[in-house]
């Protein structure tokens, strides 16, 4: 067998991040563009991580450079295999005790949109872009993370295809929702061995039934978001809402605090701050139902739309009926804010960090680039938490 040629090695510590991914690269010109890849995404964001910042090449006039068209040619048609890149990747997260998952972490699930032009690039078209706050031409990414009070990190991630893309629309086999992609990455986390106290999910999962239906049928725990207007049939005088119900609950004060519960909410940071939370009997949820619904908020009297989260979960509460027979571990009122609190800052963080990395700058049309991009971005990510 032809002995392997030495590649030149990446800067600093990334050399030794970079190198144990060897083995999934056959030819040096990979491994190579692996490296410089990693590296220029590093970069501090002068510039966008288009091919040619990467490549520290003029944009336009240098589009044809020899170091921008390696590394073009890696990302669109090397052969390599992205899902055993990403496999390596999550093996060293798991097998490091300073990023090892446990079991009380949160399995997060989330999604990306960011502005892109045009109509030839995959899965990009006119939808609701998370990153703008409104619908319009871009593209869509729904991942999945870990994350405690220490670290965080990506897990797998899926591009979303509108309908409108496919020839039969949402008929086509191809077609996936958001919360079908969202069980497809739950599924990828279980068979990875990542463990994780509940799976946590804003109103966009939370309010849908076929994400909820699907994690029933796996039977896995998870506290999810709704939206403060989520709307029932009831008598006249009854709660309509889930902000309806928290209204009515008695508070006259932090002395006097009724049916709330206060609650400590420790920041990465250090600080904390006194938050409070109640079960709230609703619809069909409540403290000894198989949902229960929590309040948790920093003003009980005024319920800030911008600090009250409405949290659904099959967590049971400790002592009652279905806490002796329930496959999950009973949570107090704090547990259950504490787990929907990781999601929170995350999406403080995770997101900005992303694009620090260059999440959305690629410059590819094809899927399969898009994949490798993002996939690469994740390496980025993982080697600065190694860092750190």
């Amino acid at each position: 067998m032809t002995e392997r040629r030495l590649c030149p090695p990446a800067p600093g510590p990334l050399e030794a991040y970079a190198a144990q991914f060897d083995p999934l690269f056959g030819t040096l010109a990979q491994r190579r563009n692996f490296r410089e890849y990693l590296q220029g995404l590093l970069l501090p964001r002068d510039r966008n991580k288009t091919l040619t910042g990467l490549a520290g090449a003029e944009p336009v006039v240098e589009a044809q450079a020899g170091a921008v068209q390696r590394l073009q040619f890696f990302l669109s048609e090397s052969p390599w295999d992205a899902e055993a890149v990403n496999a390596s990747r999550l093996a060293l997260l798991l097998g490091d005790p300073a990023t090892a998952p446990h079991a009380d972490g949160v399995l997060v699930i989330d999604d990306t949109g960011d502005r892109k032009a045009g109509t030839h690039t995959a899965h990009v078209a006119r939808q609701w872009l998370g990153s703008i706050g409104k619908v319009d031409n871009g593209i869509v990414a729904v991942s999945s993370l870990w994350a405690d009070e220490r670290v965080y990190y990506p897990l797998h991630v899926r591009p979303y295809t509108p309908a409108g893309r496919l020839p039969k629309g949402k008929q086509d086999p191809a077609f996936h929702t958001k919360p079908q992609l969202a069980l497809e990455l739950i599924e990828a986390a279980l068979a990875a061995g990542v463990p994780f106290r509940a799976v946590v999910a804003d109103c966009a999962y939370g309010d849908n039934v076929t994400f909820e239906a699907g994690l029933w049928a796996a039977d896995l725990p998870y506290v999810v978001s709704l939206k403060p207007s989520k709307g029932t049939w009831a008598k006249a005088d009854a709660a309509h809402t889930p902000e309806d119900a928290a209204r009515q609950l008695g508070w006259e004060g932090p002395t006097n605090p009724g049916e709330w519960t206060a609650v400590e909410r420790r920041f990465r940071d250090g600080h904390s701050e006194t938050w409070w939370a109640a079960d709230l009997t609703f619809s069909g949820y409540g403290p000894d139902r198989r949902v229960r619904l929590v309040v948790a908020t920093t003003d009980p009297a005024m319920l800030p739309a911008i600090s009250t989260w409405y949290l659904a979960s099959n967590l049971p509460r400790p002592g009652s009926a279905r806490a002796a027979d329930s496959a999950h571990v009973a949570a107090e009122l704090e547990e259950v804010v504490r787990l929907y609190g990781l999601r929170n800052w995350v999406e403080q963080g995770y997101k900005q960090v992303k694009h620090e990395l260059g999440w959305a700058d690629f410059m590819v049309r094809s899927d399969r680039a898009i994949r490798r991009h993002w996939q690469l971005v994740c390496c980025a990510f993982s080697s600065a938490t190694r860092f750190a």
